[in-house]
């Protein structure tokens, strides 16, 4: 008789747990993440911030909080956290009433994109480990990894030259669409500029007076495809070498924004969203944020092949334009003499060592 009154009191002592754990303890625990920063580049360090917080006058013995961390974001090793195959992630906690944890992470960002880390399982049990209670929760993690900018002594020169501050010091471009009055011709003037009607109005030859424009735009375009044939999904190794390309843009745009130019770029690779991933040339403080999120949002999936790409694009007159390709091709060609064409200056610089055309 003994026996069972025993039995019969752990029963109940089992059952008032696991309504307590499954009622009380779950309802009264939140679990966030935040990053120490919301955007970085690509190879630095930084923090993931994790907060428990129980509002309830109840111990907790054990808690564990499960999530999958995608392997481009490696935590450091700690105690009380264990990593299986770099993606799957499981920390533990003791949570006394009322208690607010907060645990610091250190996170090396391996490589760019956009990644959310906010979805985890939470499972909290009692001392015997013979019951729990689990729920899941999204904390909406969020972090922009940015393309790292590759180093300027590895810029090819043909293309640091593209973006250097001597270009500034360049002839501002007349504008021939910027009409601002007339004068006599004199020796020396261009021909082109002749305006024949108030010559013949007048009796004394005159010309065109222009309005210059001082903007000086850089265009950086690259190839998504590493050979005129690609269609399928690359390799890693070949995804490494688009991401060197997307690294040498990123270092130009950011080059010429410090040296006062408008700067843009374009590729034909699709984004996270499924938009166009054009941006022509623009300046403004925002503006390096805007084209480091736009190359952080890069999958690496081809779009259109590389000229037919090319045939859509129409930029600004007078827009300096550098190519970055892996290889050349007389459909690619055309294109760029379309290009030049335009108005434009293009440079054709060949990852795969044909140099600059």
């Amino acid at each position: 008789m003994n026996v069972l009154i025993v039995l019969a009191v752990l029963g109940a002592i089992l059952l008032l747990t696991a309504m307590l754990l499954r009622g009380v303890a779950l309802k009264g625990l939140s679990v966030s993440r935040a990053f120490g920063k919301p955007a970085v580049f690509a190879g630095e360090e930084g923090e993931l911030v994790e907060t428990v917080i129980n509002d309830r006058p109840m111990v907790i013995p054990w808690l564990r909080v499960e999530s999958r961390i995608p392997a481009q974001l490696r935590l450091g090793r700690q105690e009380n956290l264990q990593v299986s195959g770099d993606m799957y992630h499981q920390s533990l906690f003791t949570v006394l009433p009322f208690q607010r944890i907060t645990r610091r992470h250190r996170v090396r960002f391996l490589r760019r994109g956009i990644f959310n880390v906010g979805n985890a399982a939470l499972t909290v049990g009692d001392v015997t480990g013979l019951i729990t209670a689990s729920r899941e929760q999204d904390m909406q993690a969020r972090v922009i990894v940015y393309p790292r900018p590759m180093e300027e002594r590895e810029l090819p020169e043909p293309l640091l030259r593209l973006t250097g501050e001597e270009v500034l010091h360049r002839r501002l471009l007349s504008d021939p669409f910027l009409v601002r009055g007339l004068r006599p011709y004199q020796p020396g003037d261009p021909v082109r500029d002749i305006h024949w009607p108030a010559t013949a109005r007048s009796g004394v030859t005159q010309l065109r007076l222009h309005d210059d424009t001082a903007a000086v735009r850089l265009l950086v375009i690259i190839n998504g495809q590493l050979s005129e044939n690609q269609w399928d999904q690359l390799s890693d190794w070949e995804q490494d070498k688009i991401e060197r390309c997307i690294s040498m843009a990123a270092a130009l745009c950011l080059r010429a924004l410090r040296n006062g130019m408008d700067a843009g770029f374009a590729v034909n690779l699709a984004t996270m969203d499924g938009s166009e991933a054009v941006l022509m040339p623009a300046g403004g403080d925002a503006r390096a944020e805007t084209l480091l999120t736009a190359m952080a949002r890069l999958k690496m999936v081809r779009t259109l092949s590389f000229p037919s790409f090319l045939s859509g694009l129409t930029p600004p007159r007078g827009t300096d334009i550098a190519v970055i390709s892996a290889y050349d091709s007389e459909e690619i060609q055309r294109q760029l003499a379309r290009l030049k064409s335009l108005g434009c200056s293009v440079l054709l610089h060949l990852t795969g060592g044909g140099g600059e055309k």
